[in-house]
């Protein structure tokens, strides 16, 4: 996998932990699921980026 994949999913990943911040700090739990949500997503996505880089080894 290319580095810039992971590094927009690290991105991806900040900013959920950003959304999720904002939620809790305005009681927001719209806001902080879907924070949640898209660390979820981008954590799959690494992790789909790790097994591809192990099968290429």
């Amino acid at each position: 996998m290319g580095l810039g994949d992971k590094a927009k999913h690290l991105a991806e990943e900040a900013e959920g932990k950003v959304k999720e911040a904002k939620g809790k700090l305005t009681d927001d739990e719209a806001k902080e699921a879907e924070g949640k949500a898209q660390q979820s997503s981008a954590n799959l996505k690494q992790a789909g980026d790790d097994a591809k880089d192990a099968f290429k080894k």
